[in-house]
């Protein structure tokens, strides 16, 4: 009896761990810092279900031709990857901007709040006005995500007077930041760093 007792409980943890491995495994595959080593024929093979679309466009406002690929087109899930080579074996960088499956290992995801990044990176940020290509990019000024490949921009919640807009960094009251209501409200992975 005994025996059949400590079979069952080691079945029981096998189960356990494999079940905890298999939820973990699933999860890391929607980790935005895990796909930088992946092609394209990756992305194909571990996302089957995604509606790959691909393509070549100009980025960088016009000034280099990439290939891109997009996974879930048209879904809350949809992602936007650009690669440095046309064979799409290197990513150059990944965006998205909907709070679908996508996490990033920092923990910054869309909806993050303002106060929330500047925990995370240990220093106060700065960010840009809004209104222009590069709307609400985050400048982590030297903090922990500095070197984090991670770019994120800020969309207010609420209008933002005429002084919040174009090319320039935002200098604002903490009363002005805090009618904002600033949350991420898109994200890129760069790889090229």
């Amino acid at each position: 009896m005994r025996k059949i007792f400590i079979l069952f409980v080691v079945a029981l943890l096998s189960a356990c761990n494999s079940s905890k491995k298999s939820v973990a495994e699933g999860n890391s595959k929607y980790v935005i810092e895990e796909m930088g080593r992946m092609s394209s024929q990756d992305l194909k093979s571990l996302y089957p279900e995604a509606n790959i679309q691909e393509g070549v466009e100009m980025y960088e406002e016009g000034t280099v031709e990439r290939a891109y690929t997009i996974l879930y087109p048209g879904t809350e899930n949809e992602l936007h990857i650009t690669w440095k080579d046309l064979d799409r074996k290197k990513i150059y960088d990944l965006r998205y901007s909907n709070a679908g499956i996508w996490k990033s290992s920092t923990g910054i995801d869309i909806g993050t709040e303002y106060e929330e990044l500047n925990k995370r990176n240990g220093r106060k940020i700065s960010f840009y006005g809004f209104g222009w290509d590069y709307s609400g990019a985050v400048d982590w000024n030297g903090g922990r995500l500095e070197n984090s490949g991670l770019r994120v921009f800020l969309t207010p919640g609420n209008k933002p007077e005429n002084k919040f807009y174009g090319d320039k960094i935002v200098h604002a009251s903490p009363e002005e930041i805090a009618a904002l209501d600033l949350k991420v409200g898109a994200i890129i992975v760069n790889y090229s760093l």
